[in-house]
């Protein structure tokens, strides 16, 4: 595909390139992402139906967990429907659009980092404190710790979202990613974007990194108190499920830190673009399953939904 600049004039919409250097695999990339959509999907909506429908799980780990699987329906569907477009036909969206899918999704990708550093807090609060726990995590400071993630996502993104709307773009309109992205978007920018630039470095250092080491002081004090408990199956479970949250919480923020804080580490869109997927796909098909893989209550409450499905069949 030749890119073409457009000339002095405002452009109107953005055309997605996607993957577009590899025609060849794009039916076998539509299966596949339509097949992990699906499972992103339906795995999150079991874990909100579980949740909402079982009494018993009505407590601030759970009511956390139900509002990650909501955040990660919204953001992979902001993305992937034009991701998948692309594998069939040249993906286009107008600049309005394409705006409003950048701030939908930054702005849901925010309240995530947020959420997820809460989540290890609540953990810690439980391990380390369990007599303490209901009076530290009770409803009102469940549900204001909810309410402040959400909202913090949609301020932060909101302020990026309108120093990029200042900007003008008069070709080329060709964005190298398969969604509407911070950096590729700035880059077709004809007027100076540095405002909008540094403003994005600086709120992405503090969103990105003091979530992270939160969450990393968080586990890390789970596990001193972990090992202060006799060697068993205790021990282990509680190993491996940190462990397992570990892995999923360090690729999503890993990846993030080299997009936003230190993009000049990547020096290709292609390796951009593999980083994009981790955050964007792999990791929200991945978080239904480790958070609820040890956790017999869901299984439960799972178990309880497809016997009634199956009853009522």
């Amino acid at each position: 595909m030749e890119i073409v600049p457009t000339g002095n004039e405002t452009i109107t919409e953005f055309v997605l390139l996607g993957f577009y250097d590899i025609p060849e695999l794009h039916f076998l990339f539509f299966i596949v992402f339509t097949a992990v959509y699906v499972f992103i999907i339906i795995g999150n909506m079991l874990i909100i139906v579980a949740v909402v429908s079982s009494q018993r799980l009505h407590k601030p780990m759970y009511i956390f967990l139900v509002n990650l699987s909501f955040l990660e329906i919204l953001y992979t569907s902001a993305v992937m429907p034009k991701m998948l477009e692309g594998f069939l036909q040249e993906a286009t969206i107008s600049v309005a659009g394409c705006l409003l899918q950048f701030f939908i999704f930054g702005s849901l990708a925010t309240a995530e980092c947020l959420l997820l550093a809460v989540m290890a807090y609540d953990r810690y609060l439980a391990i380390c404190y369990p007599l303490h726990y209901p009076l530290l995590m009770g409803p009102r400071q469940c549900m204001g710790l909810v309410v402040t993630t959400w909202l913090s996502g949609f301020m932060v993104d909101g302020l990026v979202v309108a120093l990029v709307a200042q900007l003008r773009f008069c070709g080329p309109n060709h964005i190298d990613q398969f969604y509407c992205d911070f950096m590729p978007l700035v880059g077709l920018a004809c007027s100076d974007p540095r405002v909008a630039q540094v403003t994005t470095l600086i709120l992405s250092v503090f969103c990105l990194t003091i979530p992270f080491g939160l969450i990393l002081t968080s586990y890390g004090r789970i596990v001193v108190a972990v090992l202060r408990v006799p060697a068993g199956a205790s021990r282990r479970k509680a190993f491996s499920t940190c462990s397992s949250h570990l892995a999923v919480v360090t690729t999503f923020y890993g990846t993030l830190m080299i997009l936003y804080v230190a993009p000049s580490a990547v020096h290709s869109q292609h390796l951009s673009k593999v980083f994009s997927l981790l955050y964007t796909v792999v990791t929200p098909l991945f978080n239904p399953v480790i958070y609820t893989l040890r956790n017999k209550a869901v299984h439960q409450a799972l178990r309880k939904i497809l016997c009634i499905k199956q009853t009522l069949d």
